[in-house]
């Protein structure tokens, strides 16, 4: 089955990004839902504001930009939406219970041929395929952020889905320029996370034993591991209340080694989650 219509479930961090991807690069039609009209106007800004990046650039030019926006249709309509979209990609916050309330919701118009993934970076995707009728149709699809720039996407099978499913998927990617791997086990953190989330807890735990400061904990990975940004940076890009959730949902199916740092917990508590908020182990207020 060809993919021509995509709905995105979500405006925000992510399902913006997504959404201009399945736009710009696939070519796609995209139905861009979520449930107020602040969050679809934002996104719509994010979305225009990277595009002028993209301009600024020499990377597309204006008539692309006017084409991009076109193609891409702002709803507040769950049935407008998915009704006759051929791939519904959910991007909700990260939590079992909404994600899977929202799934049910897309299971009461979709058609019965099209294909549904969860941009979920930690939850089980078997779990979250229980809340629909196919979920030999439903795969884990998780973009990196920001997802107009990373090209890695994760597919993720669950226990019931289909090698059809895959297929689709992986030629999905490809049709957004991005790289697949392809997770055989449904287990949490999928590859990524799994390796990247004791990282950051552990620059944290630095952070709290007073090792080193924020900027040096930083400068020693990115000089020493070659990494692109610092785990604390990267913290604050992320948002610390995402990695929380994931370390809590990580914690809970592997064992205690994924166990949430204090100081994580208590920043997470005042509200300082890095860009988000304007402050987290670095004031981006400035």
């Amino acid at each position: 089955m060809e993919i021509k219509k995509v709905a995105v479930l979500g405006a925000g961090l992510m399902g913006h990004g997504i959404a201009q991807v399945a736009a710009q690069t696939a070519k796609y039609e995209v139905y861009m839902r979520d449930i107020k009209p602040e969050f679809l106007d934002n996104g719509m800004k994010m979305i225009n504001d990277s595009l002028q990046r993209f301009l600024k650039k020499g990377e597309i030019s204006e008539a692309e930009v006017a084409q991009v926006l076109n193609r891409i249709h702002p709803t507040l309509d769950m049935k407008e939406a998915v009704a006759d979209a051929d791939l519904i990609i959910e991007a909700v916050p990260e939590n079992p219970e909404l994600k899977k309330n929202v799934l049910a919701e897309v299971d009461k118009y979709v058609k019965p041929e099209a294909f549904i993934v969860s941009n979920t970076s930690s939850i089980s995707i078997t779990e979250l395929a229980s809340a629909i009728h196919q979920p030999e149709k439903f795969a884990g699809m998780h973009f990196f952020n920001p997802p107009q720039l990373m090209k890695l996407v994760e597919i993720v099978r669950g226990a019931k889905t289909a090698d059809e499913t895959v297929n689709v998927i992986v030629e999905v990617t490809k049709r957004m320029s991005k790289e697949s791997v392809l997770v055989k086990k449904d287990v949490a953190g999928f590859v990524v996370n799994r390796i990247l989330i004791p990282a950051l807890n552990e620059a944290v735990t630095l952070l709290d034993e007073d090792v080193a400061e924020p900027e040096d904990i930083d400068k020693a990975v990115k000089l020493g591991l070659n990494w692109p940004m610092g785990p604390l940076t990267l913290l604050d890009n992320i948002g610390l209340d995402t990695t929380l959730a994931i370390a809590e949902v990580m914690q809970k199916e592997l064992g205690s080694k994924y166990t949430p740092s204090l100081r994580l917990k208590e920043m997470v508590k005042a509200g300082l989650l890095g860009r988000k908020s304007g402050k987290g182990f670095y004031d981006w207020k400035k």
